[in-house]
């Protein structure tokens, strides 16, 4: 059904698992247009109740497809991009279920945003997490900006944007950005352990507070995502992320000028 990804259920629990390994799970926009279709066809699943998010291979997901940010010969559509990132940003908040990120390896800018929009994350002790649109002369999309603050605040939010840093899982655990460290290899297994306990407990309750935690909030997401939508369009355009990009690419330091 998918080209990018998988949706399995069993029983009450659903696993949707990012699967470009070759890619290291990088997100294009078919990876993109599929889980934002998954993801909204989870809306009226009543039937499920607990959902784990995880990635194929290596790592969960080493963001966006940079390569294909590149390729001139297929050039992407950036406003039908944000549009996909959009809808996905928004129904996996609003999702009827509890999410469970399971990271290994690393979730770098979308896939660690994609990561923050999960109720629950858990991260495997050697990987690493970063919000690193910043090395591209880019800002987060996805709600990352929203997700953060959610989480950190508003002043540790955007340092955290402005430094790029990649951050280790125990460092990124002491802020508040993950919410359980496991030993490496472990993480499928605690999060299949953490569903199993949701699914034992009052979990239509919890739903429901999820519900009322979420729907308070859908204006400020809605309008964080319209305004990093503007905002990533008009950085693609930049000398900055054109520098960041060729970089990348040529794996070097980048020279920014602020234009």
């Amino acid at each position: 059904m998918y080209e990018t990804i998988e949706l399995r259920k069993d029983g009450r629990k659903a696993v949707l698992t990012l699967n470009r390994p070759a890619s290291m799970n990088a997100m294009d926009d078919v990876m993109m247009k599929e889980l934002a279709e998954a993801l909204e066809s989870l809306k009226g699943d009543s039937g499920t109740q607990v959902l784990i998010i995880k990635g194929e291979g290596r790592t969960f997901s080493a963001g966006g497809d940079i390569k294909k940010m590149a390729d001139p010969e297929a050039p992407l559509d950036m406003t039908e991009m944000m549009q996909y990132i959009t809808r996905l940003s928004k129904a996996i908040y609003f999702l009827p279920q509890i999410t469970i990120a399971s990271i290994h390896g690393s979730a770098a800018g979308l896939g660690f945003t994609l990561a923050l929009a999960c109720d629950i994350i858990i991260a495997e002790e050697d990987s690493k997490l970063a919000m690193n649109f910043i090395g591209i002369g880019l800002v987060p999309d996805g709600g990352g900006h929203f997700f953060l603050q959610e989480r950190i605040g508003s002043v540790n939010a955007k340092k955290m944007i402005w430094g790029g840093e990649v951050l280790d899982a125990k460092t990124a655990n002491a802020a508040g950005l993950v919410d359980d460290l496991v030993p490496n290899g472990q993480a499928d297994r605690a999060a299949d352990e953490i569903a199993s306990s949701l699914l034992h407990a009052p979990v239509s309750a919890m739903i429901a507070t999820k519900h009322i935690l979420h729907e308070s909030k859908r204006a400020e997401l809605e309008a964080v995502l319209s305004h990093e939508a503007d905002a990533q369009i008009a950085m693609r355009q930049t000398n900055d992320h054109q520098e960041g990009i060729r970089a990348f690419i040529e794996k070097r330091q980048p020279e920014f000028k602020g234009n």
